[in-house]
């Protein structure tokens, strides 16, 4: 049984100052209306199903390895996570031909389906998202992000 109210994820008095809790509210409040039509629908989409299926989309072919180096996860949840994507007919698995202990993985038909959909959703909620906005308002925002990003990332930000 699914919850469906997240409080905990969901800090609606976070300070003013506080940008990160904020960026992180917004951010959870997006996966929210993101996933909820999907999960709802017939195929009972996870978030982590969902990220899992956009690997895969951007990296056919790759192996439940490569998931877990790019994702960082531990392998036996991603295990899991694609053993019900197969079941589910979302992956499709071939032995790589050069290393047989290896299996290569793809979306089928069905998963990328789910993926135009996800692409779609992501679309929609960014225009809600930024309705209201000037073009100009859009690029600032844009740009200080992009700042606040980068003084976080190890390799960019001052140290």
């Amino acid at each position: 049984m699914r919850k469906n109210d997240d409080i905990v994820n969901h800090m609606r008095n976070a300070p003013d100052d506080d940008i990160l809790e904020l960026v992180h509210a917004l951010m959870h409040d997006y996966r929210s209306l993101q996933y909820r039509f999907l999960r709802d629908g017939p195929h009972d989409i996870t978030h982590m199903d969902g990220k899992v299926l956009g690997f895969f989309g951007r990296h056919p072919g790759a192996t439940q390895s490569d998931l877990a180096q790019h994702s960082g996860r531990d392998k036996a949840q991603l295990a899991r996570l694609i053993k019900g994507l197969r079941d589910r007919g979302l992956l499709a698995a071939e032995v790589d031909q050069d290393d047989r202990r290896n299996v290569r993985l793809s979306l089928t038909d069905a998963g990328q389906a789910i993926q135009r959909t996800l692409r779609q959703q992501a679309r929609r909620l960014s225009a809600q998202a930024v309705s209201g906005l000037s073009a100009t308002e859009r690029e600032q925002l844009l740009t200080l992000l992009r700042r606040v990003k980068g003084n976080l990332d190890p390799q960019d930000g001052p140290g």
